[in-house]
């Protein structure tokens, strides 16, 4: 792992996509077989606003530090990174969980998580919340998520709903920046988690 993404400046604009791959067949009559070949993984690409060359190089230093797609690092990407609902305090999973699980229980949880916030939990990959989910009068609920765990969990384990960091690499071999006559720098970078 190379490090932490920079967090100045801000993105102007991100992009955000799953990425889970199926093959399907579809018969002489009409019926479709599918099966997933891979597991899901986020990927999510970035613009900046026209910035100076000194609040650029620092970006493009990182850039190049991870050595085209060979080097993994984190990024928490802004807006999408905190829960949407009023959830508090330090979610813990409730018993054990095995790799395939879509429920998960937790306790010490106050308040609700949205459908669309992010999770994250005491490995790398990232999840998303399916379904609103309350905390009841003990504390507890019971978490919908996908993709399916893709590994198993331990009764106490943490639970991450803000600045979820993504472990990602780069898309591209090829990154590229644009300047105009008036010294701006202009730049897109796109990221894939990696897993």
């Amino acid at each position: 792992m190379s490090g932490t993404y920079p967090t100045s400046p801000v993105f102007r604009a991100l992009g955000f996509s799953s990425e889970q791959k199926t093959i399907t067949s579809t018969t002489d009559s009409g019926k479709i077989f599918a099966v997933q070949v891979d597991g899901q993984r986020w990927k999510f690409s970035a613009s900046y606003p026209p910035m100076s060359r000194t609040t650029f190089a620092p970006v493009y230093a990182f850039i190049m530090k991870q050595r085209s797609q060979k080097e993994t690092f984190t990024i928490v990407p802004p807006v999408i990174s905190n829960a949407q609902g009023n959830v508090s305090g330090t979610i813990l999973v409730n018993g054990s969980h095995t790799a395939g699980d879509t429920t998960i229980t937790v306790d010490a949880m106050t308040g609700t998580l949205k459908a669309g916030d992010l999770i994250k939990f005491a490995h790398e990959k990232v999840y998303m919340v399916v379904s609103d989910v309350t905390a009841d009068g003990s504390n507890e609920a019971t978490i919908t998520i996908e993709p399916p765990l893709k590994e198993a969990l331990a009764d106490n384990s943490s639970v991450t709903y803000d600045n979820i960091p993504f472990t990602v690499r780069l898309t591209s071999d090829v990154q590229e920046f644009n300047t105009n006559d008036i010294d701006l720098y202009r730049f897109e970078v796109s990221f894939i988690e990696a897993l």
